[in-house]
């Protein structure tokens, strides 16, 4: 059976308000995927955010426990909508006897404070030997420049691993905030061989998943 892990943004679940349209609309095509084995990961998005911002002055540890609740209950909210669980687990060792279930939501986890949701996704994929990650986000793919500042950005459809690493090293991560993939989900992934995909939108993802082409970045080897 194909493994598949999908890193939903939480900023695709709320922008701002609950997506609740794109949540039905995604629920629909996981669904339709028979013959593989699906693992959502979900980010926090303005929940996150505004859990995170009183607690600034407390240091990045402190944010990033508020940040990991909020992709907790975004993980959960998504679990009931695709009706295929009615708890998240709380942690690696409650994920493991999960991992044989076909359709699986989690969110983020205390042992990785420091990253995102992307890089919990990344180590869901290790385990579970997954050959591809999707991640689905607020922008197209990866640009080489950022397209909302440059008009003129150009979308880069694939990378390598190793070139990607150079362009992702240089950027500063901030809790609540990253590249369009944090540096510990692609370490993870080049480390392991596992095919990135990054995208926009369900179309794009519904012909990701279907093997057909899509408007987005793949970054392999």
């Amino acid at each position: 059976m194909e493994k598949v892990v999908i890193s939903l943004g939480g900023s695709i679940i709320n922008p701002g308000t609950l997506n609740v349209q794109f949540l039905k609309q995604f629920t629909k095509i996981i669904r339709k995927q028979k013959g593989k084995q699906i693992i959502i990961c979900t980010g926090g998005g303005k929940l996150a955010r505004d859990y995170m911002a009183p607690l600034k002055s407390q240091g990045k540890i402190i944010e990033d426990i508020a940040g990991i609740e909020a992709t907790q209950l975004n993980a959960l909210l998504l679990a009931l909508l695709l009706k295929t669980q009615k708890t998240i687990p709380r942690n690696y060792k409650e994920l493991k006897p999960l991992l044989k279930k076909r359709i699986l939501v989690c969110g983020g986890f205390p042992e990785d404070l420091g990253t995102t949701s992307d890089g919990t996704a990344a180590e869901v994929a290790k385990m579970i030997h997954a050959k591809t990650l999707i991640n689905i986000t607020n922008v197209s793919g990866l640009y080489d420049k950022d397209p909302k500042k440059n008009k003129n950005a150009k979308l880069i459809s694939k990378i390598t691993h190793e070139k990607f690493w150079e362009m992702i090293r240089k950027h500063h991560e901030k809790p609540g905030q990253h590249f369009v993939l944090d540096k510990h989900a692609a370490k993870v992934c080049q480390e392991n061989n596992i095919t990135i995909y990054i995208l926009k939108g369900k179309k794009n993802l519904e012909h990701a998943l279907n093997k057909k082409k899509f408007l987005g970045t793949i970054i392999s080897s």
